[in-house]
């Protein structure tokens, strides 16, 4: 299955969004660790002026750097690799960041994501949940180069600390660059099930809901990028409309959204609902590796038939 959306830089908007925040509030702190977000880009760290700073060390040290750095109400971003910061990064965003409130919006990716290796990254499977676990911790994962920038520019204007997971630099551009905190955006209308998504798991579920169009089914596509704070009204809505529902993401099962959005519906719109996701295992890069982990749109559509078995809407 493929999408009608172009292929694009996707942190070029994220760039210049995070470009014109510096530059707009001078005392904005920008701080990258071992995530190359900035520096591949010689034309945006220009702009800057001088205004990026490195840090150093593990997600403890570069975590810490960045809760110093926002002592007086400052405001930093700090953009380390997700596995970095999923391996280490709960006590120190929870101790030093959240307990404090500081504002320290963190800018989280996959190592090998700059797009200029042309080599995609190992998938990731554990930094939304360790950062959903923080409390007071806003957390976002936006499809494309778009809805990314936007969330950057929310969780800038909203106080208290922030994890932003961006898009592969390759993400296709699937959305119309909208995002807010707390609200889901419906891609495709539907009536027979409903497809939650979110981050690089957004294009597969478009492409899940053309080809069962193809077969006369109507599927809605929710855009749930606004991890916490959740639309879980959004997401009820869609599961008493349709009837059932189905969570894909680009995460572990285990502490995923997919687990969040079933036990919201188990709990106030009992409908069957069905979960793809990282398994319990260590999933490298590609195609071939997500479908090996059952994370690409043929698993995903067969798990949508099954749901509309279920429900006897088709035989």
């Amino acid at each position: 299955m493929s999408g009608s959306g172009p292929v694009a830089p996707a942190w070029e908007p994220c760039r210049e969004a995070l470009v014109g925040l510096v530059r707009g509030d001078p005392g904005l702190v920008l701080l990258e660790a071992d995530l190359p977000f900035l520096t591949p880009a010689p034309s945006a760290v220009a702009r800057l002026g001088g205004r990026l700073e490195r840090a150093e060390g593990d997600a403890a040290a570069v975590l810490g750097q960045a809760a110093s750095r926002a002592s007086g109400g400052r405001t930093v971003f700090v953009a380390l690799s997700a596995d970095l910061l999923a391996a280490g990064g709960l006590v120190p965003a929870r101790q030093r960041i959240a307990r404090s409130r500081a504002a320290v919006k963190i800018v989280g990716g996959p190592r090998g994501a700059t797009g200029l290796s042309g080599e995609e990254p190992p998938l990731l499977g554990e930094d939304l949940d360790v950062m959903r676990a923080v409390p007071g911790m806003t957390v976002a994962a936006p499809a494309d180069g778009p809805s990314a920038s936007a969330a950057l520019l929310a969780v800038a204007a909203r106080d208290g600390p922030a994890y932003v997971r961006l898009p592969s630099a390759a993400a296709r551009t699937v959305t119309e660059g909208r995002f807010a905190l707390g609200r889901a955006e419906e891609l495709r209308s539907g009536s027979d099930l409903a497809i939650v998504a979110y981050g690089g798991a957004v294009a597969r579920a478009l492409d899940v809901a053309g080809a069962l169009a193809r077969g006369g089914v109507s599927a809605r596509v929710l855009d749930v990028a606004s991890l916490k704070p959740l639309d879980e009204a959004a997401v009820l809505r869609a599961a008493r409309d349709t009837g059932a529902v189905l969570t894909m993401e680009e995460h572990a099962l285990l502490g995923g959204i997919g687990e969040t959005v079933a036990a919201a519906v188990a709990e106030n719109a009992p409908v069957p609902v069905r979960r793809v996701g990282v398994p319990d295992v260590f999933v490298g890069s590609g195609a071939a590796e997500l479908d090996r982990a059952g994370l690409g749109a043929e698993r995903a559509l067969d798990e949508a038939w099954e749901l509309l078995r279920l429900r006897g809407k088709v035989q």
